[in-house]
């Protein structure tokens, strides 16, 4: 229990974009990262699905902590290249977190492909030092785009055309991509178990 009578959730991730998300989402908890706490070794994602990758990251930062620890993958699948790059979505184009040379890539990858449809998933792993772990999904859909449209967001945003939103994740707002993004999704999902325990 932190001191502001709030419960403490500890964040697999250094990621400040995506902690102010979750603390949106979870107004009841104190998110703290990893780091915060004490722990900042870099864990091999060695996992075959965002699942495994987000579990694994969250054992890791348990066990070390010994505090109950929230993790998440995500990434983005296309229909037509077979759900690639998946897991390797951060590192499609062969530097981790290069996102102008994995939009280069996927846009090259896509140059002649007619069916464009393309989901961003994300898995929610939350692990207790008592062995009980919940995991959880969100996915959002889309197509990808012929070029980048807007600056804004992060990675794939610039050429995801989003379905709910009907225009780019780069020209979207924060407000907006939140509301509908994979990561939302899946910590809504994960929200809606933890308050019918």
């Amino acid at each position: 229990m932190a001191d502001n009578g709030k419960k403490r959730l500890v964040v697999a991730t250094g990621n400040a974009h995506k902690l102010k998300e979750i603390a949106e989402i979870f107004p009841d908890y104190e998110i703290v990262s990893q780091k915060q706490m004490g722990f900042d070794e870099d864990v091999e994602e060695t996992g075959t699905t965002f699942a495994e990758n987000a579990l694994i990251k969250a054992r890791s930062a348990c066990k070390a902590l010994n505090l109950p620890v929230l993790a998440d993958d995500s990434g983005i699948c296309v229909d037509a290249l077979g759900g690639q790059p998946g897991i390797f979505s951060a590192r499609y184009g062969g530097v981790h977190g290069d996102d102008k040379k994995n939009r280069a890539l996927l846009l090259q990858n896509m140059c002649c492909e007619k069916n464009r449809k393309a989901h961003f998933t994300c898995a929610v792993a939350l692990v207790y030092p008592d062995g009980r772990e919940i995991v959880v999904e969100g996915k959002t859909h889309g197509e990808i785009l012929l070029e980048e449209h807007g600056t804004g967001g992060f990675g794939y945003d610039p050429i995801f055309f989003s379905t709910d939103l009907q225009k780019s994740f780069g020209v979207a707002t924060a407000e907006e991509k939140n509301a509908v993004s994979h990561r939302f999704r899946a910590l809504q999902a994960l929200l809606a178990k933890l308050n019918s325990i």
